[in-house]
């Protein structure tokens, strides 16, 4: 098996695809701005951001806003904070050396969802 797609919620599509393109600088695919998604190059795996509509029941509304569980790798976790920050990127938490050698930083985009930035262990 292939993981090929992640999913992440929003409420403003429009912002979303302009943080994720702009800010994050991953590549847009395709969109459907009237149905409510828009698809980005994220690597190996396509990253599918999805409206939830204000009038969405509450088991939808709760899919925005949280800890995705989405890392996206980096060769030098410092230069992307760094270049991240320059972009208006909000970080929740700064680069932190984890006890397993890697280096990770969590990410917040415009609708409250939490990503993080990782760098894996050299060698």
């Amino acid at each position: 098996m292939n993981l090929n797609t992640a999913r992440v919620f929003v409420r403003d599509l429009a912002q979303a695809r302009r943080f994720y393109a702009d800010a994050l600088g991953l590549t847009l695919h395709a969109q459907d701005p009237a149905r409510g998604w828009c698809v980005f190059n994220a690597g190996n795996c396509e990253l599918v951001v999805e409206a939830v509509h204000v009038d969405a029941p509450p088991d939808e509304q709760a899919l925005v806003g949280r800890f995705t569980g989405l890392s996206f790798q980096v060769n030098d976790i410092h230069v992307a904070h760094q270049d991240l920050r320059a972009r208006g990127v909000v970080f929740t938490s700064p680069p932190q050396r984890q006890f397993w050698g890697g280096t990770l930083a969590t990410v917040r985009d415009p609708d409250g969802n939490e990503f993080q930035v990782v760098q894996r262990p050299r060698g």
